[in-house]
């Protein structure tokens, strides 16, 4: 059983674990593979997997689904009370005890492949030797994965490992081992020709080896796919032959999610975080330049020693990047990582509850984590879905205000939780307004351009629209360049009395934003 955090993603170890029983297991064993969310009600997962009768039920726990765990593992067991409930994954595996103590029956650590078909087998009564197997690790892809992904996220694996000891997360220290290279392209080609319109490799550091980076980046460019796929990169590995190759690739089929963490020195080296910023940087510039890949970057606010004004820092310098999205995460004490060992003599607290968020420490207070909060609730409403870019891009560079200035002024005057877009697009033109410098009528004329090219057809905010009559005449000129109809919400005039029209149906693949016109 699976539970994800949305409907959209879908669970790869759930299906690793059933191609391990069917590889490795020494007697035969009845495998059904149960996907549900969070967002489901818990009677509704229960009955799924009540109707199966299983004799044994393995679930895998993670960060987005242990606060909902709990609770299903007492339903189940009170709907199953003679089935055998097996634990697996990061939450389980280094909180073993906490599991044992809700229901779970036994908690595997380590990859699960050989260890869940093991233990099958015991508790089917097997007392031979376990199968021996090179160090492989089966395909997941089955034609009954591959029907079930139903155009959702799919999620590959080629490597497993990270040859860095980050402080904050689980994955490093063991060293990187590799799905052969034949094996990887193929399963890359299944999930090419799946439906699926995103494919996400969850190697922690992709490019950790530049040759095998290289030969996998060629083979996903040439492919003659729809598919976009997804990797976490180092940005500081990269070197001029991948760059130069990646500029080749088609605009939208590969997407760059780059960590930088933070660019204050003292904080990178009490969580053994190593980059080379510098290089990173450069890096980072010229793929964004390329105009082809969408570049994603992330900095962790709460880092030990990186104060509110040394994290205002690290954003901005982050964001002078131009990266497409840039990430403002809350440090996450997870079970297992070094920095929750180290959480007590470094005085650092946090939620007890998933996500095990950071509440404070010496270098951050409460009232420095609002201050956070506002700046990313603003980033995330705004920059990171592409909305009002050439507003704030006008905004940054009339008001003086630094980038992360900007975000938080915006998430304090403009807080949004469910705003309709026309709502919040009216309370940045409220907050734009009361700035240094700023022109209303100029900060208008942005903000119904930016309109335009992030929604297709949808009827300016009545803010945004002028009683010129000589928008009718801008829709004709735009229905002539085009040779076809022009909705109503496609056309408008501006402020500075210039005519502008959105092409619905020239969609830029990385930013997703349409292409505009204007006429005289």
């Amino acid at each position: 059983m699976a539970v994800n955090a949305k409907y959209v993603h879908s669970s790869l170890p759930v299906w690793a674990l059933a191609a391990g029983v069917s590889r490795y297991a020494r007697l035969p064993h009845d495998v059904t593979v149960v996907e549900a969310t969070i967002g489901q009600d818990s009677g509704g997962i229960v009955g799924r997997v009540a109707a199966r009768s299983p004799d044994v039920v393995g679930v895998s726990a993670y960060i987005w689904n242990a606060a909902k765990l709990p609770e299903l593992l007492a339903l189940l067991r009170e709907s199953l009370p003679d089935a055998v409930f097996v634990l697996g994954g990061p939450e389980a595996a280094h909180n073993a005890d906490y599991w044992l103590a809700r229901g779970a029956g036994f908690v595997l650590r380590g990859e699960g492949e050989r260890r869940f078909p093991a233990l099958l087998d015991k508790l089917a009564g097997w007392e031979g030797p376990e199968e021996e197997a090179a160090d492989d690790w089966p395909d997941p892809y089955t034609e009954a994965c591959l029907e079930a992904l139903d155009g959702r996220i799919a999620y590959l694996e080629t490597s497993r490992g990270c040859p860095f000891r980050c402080a904050f997360c689980l994955s490093g220290g063991s060293g990187v081992r590799f799905l052969p290279l034949d094996a990887a392209k193929e399963r890359i080609g299944k999930l090419s020709r799946s439906g699926a319109r995103t494919v996400k490799l969850v190697d922690r550091t992709f490019n950790c080896d530049a040759g095998r980076a290289y030969e996998l980046f060629a083979h996903i460019i040439g492919l003659d796919t729809p598919c976009r796929f997804h990797f976490e990169v180092a940005a500081d590995l990269f070197d001029r032959r991948t760059l130069s190759l990646l500029a080749s690739a088609p605009p939208g089929r590969i997407q760059l999610e780059a960590g930088l963490q933070s660019f204050f020195g003292p904080a990178l080296k009490a969580s053994s975080r190593q980059t080379d910023l510098a290089k990173a940087g450069r890096a980072i510039r010229a793929l964004v330049r390329g105009r082809n890949i969408h570049v994603h970057a992330d900095l962790i606010a709460g880092l030990p020693e990186e104060t509110l004004p040394r994290f205002q820092d690290s954003f901005d310098q982050a964001y002078a990047l131009g990266a497409h999205h840039l990430q403002l995460g809350f440090l996450k004490l997870l079970h297992g990582s070094e920095l929750r060992k180290q959480a007590a003599s470094l005085g650092i607290r946090y939620n007890p509850e998933p996500p095990y968020e950071i509440t404070g420490s010496p270098w951050l207070n409460a009232e420095d984590l609002v201050c956070l909060k506002q700046a990313e609730n603003a980033l995330r409403h705004t920059y990171n879905k592409s909305r009002f870019l050439t507003a704030l891009d006008y905004l940054l560079s009339v008001s003086g205000l630094r980038p992360f200035s900007l975000y938080h002024t915006l998430g304090g005057f403009a807080p949004n939780h469910g705003t309709p877009l026309e709502g919040y697009a009216a309370q940045l033109y409220d907050c734009g307004v009361r700035l240094p410098g700023v022109d209303g009528d100029e900060l208008r004329d942005r903000l119904l351009c930016d309109w335009l090219g992030m929604v297709k057809g949808k009827n300016l905010p009545s803010f945004l629209k002028t009683p010129d009559g000589r928008r009718k005449a801008v829709a004709e000129k735009a229905e002539t360049l085009l040779g076809r109809g022009v909705g109503r919400g496609e056309a408008a005039v501006l402020r500075s009395g210039r005519g502008v029209f959105a092409d619905s149906a020239d969609r830029d693949p990385v930013t997703g934003l349409y292409r505009l016109h204007f006429i005289e």
